[in-house]
């Protein structure tokens, strides 16, 4: 049976903004995979979308029922994420060391960070598997001979510890073309907005695509037992240069946190729409979401508090 590593990276090394570079690969078995990406094709077809999944996109909330759909039916499948968080200023500190650019520095992390990535993806399998890894197509990465280069490192640590795996190949792909690609993304992108805390000061001034998010993210997360499935299938590593151990941080920490924060803000908000539902009973959605200053872009968030206070449940529509 072959196994399927899906590789992806966001805020790169050498990019100016952030204070740190993440890498992510998400593992998966082959029948597996094919079971997933055919029952999200089904979700697609049934909400008549073709439309990518990319977490920097979801700008509205007119995609909360693709978005929030999807992410369950993967997380409901035996997959595993690991993701390596990098700090920058070790390693610009680093870089400097050596006396090479950020860029070069990024050059030599392409195999080192995705071989302790994938590691933990490919350390429980069985002998004789055979494992393909797709990139995010990227030309840097043709430059670097990156494909030639994980695929050598990786069976020589198989060979090694005497693993037994081995890596078939090793692909570049467009992630229009590769759900798994996609999912590495939209699981990066949640993620790193947790870890950086960007609801931090959240409030109805705040930018649209920013509010939406987290209402996503925050009704994903109370959905059934989404919470204990994400600590189970996510493992995160954070490296800081200090010495050669790299540290794993609890995942936990950061989601109870945002849950806390969140919950604060949908209270407020709530009892603002629970006042103007008081005062003109009976009036359709639009009237309350102008009345609460919202966007259309906002209609699925007006209607996941309106279910609330009805005593539905916040996600109650699309889990009928």
């Amino acid at each position: 049976m072959s196994y399927g590593i899906y590789f992806d990276e966001s805020i790169k090394l050498d990019q100016p903004i952030g204070n740190y570079a993440y890498y992510g690969a998400l593992g998966i078995n082959f029948p597996t995979k094919d079971k997933l990406v055919k029952g999200i094709q089904q979700i697609n077809k049934g909400l008549t979308t073709k439309s990518e999944l990319h977490f920097v996109d979801y700008t509205s909330d007119t995609y909360f029922e693709k978005y929030f759909k999807i992410l369950n039916y993967a997380l409901e499948q035996e997959i595993s994420i690991n993701l390596m968080i990098i700090d920058k200023k070790s390693a610009r500190q680093i870089a400097n060391q050596m006396n090479i650019s950020l860029t070069q520095l990024r050059e030599l992390f392409y195999v080192k960070i995705p071989e302790r990535l994938f590691y933990g993806l490919t350390r429980h399998l069985e002998y004789q598997r055979h494992v393909h890894i797709t990139i995010d197509k990227n030309s840097e990465y043709e430059k670097i001979r990156l494909e030639t280069k994980l695929a050598e490192q990786m069976n020589a640590h198989s060979a090694y510890r005497n693993k037994g795996y081995k890596i078939e190949m090793v692909k570049q792909a467009c992630s229009q073309e590769s759900i798994p690609l996609q999912l590495i993304d939209v699981f990066m992108g949640i993620i790193i907005f947790l870890l950086e805390g960007r609801y931090n000061g959240l409030n109805r001034s705040n930018s649209i695509s920013r509010l939406v998010k987290n209402d996503l993210i925050y009704r994903f997360l109370i959905h059934n037992d989404n919470l204990k499935k994400l600590h189970r299938k996510i493992v995160l590593y954070r490296w800081n240069g200090g010495n050669d151990e790299i540290e794993r941080i609890n995942l936990s920490d950061f989601t109870g946190r945002f849950i806390i924060h969140k919950t604060q803000f949908d209270i407020k908000e709530m009892n603002r729409l629970s006042k103007f539902i008081n005062e003109r009973p009976g009036e359709d959605t639009k009237y309350y979401r102008k009345k609460m200053g919202y966007t259309t872009r906002q209609l699925k968030t007006i209607q996941g508090y309106m279910a609330e206070l009805n005593g539905e449940g916040r996600n109650s529509y699309y889990i009928k």
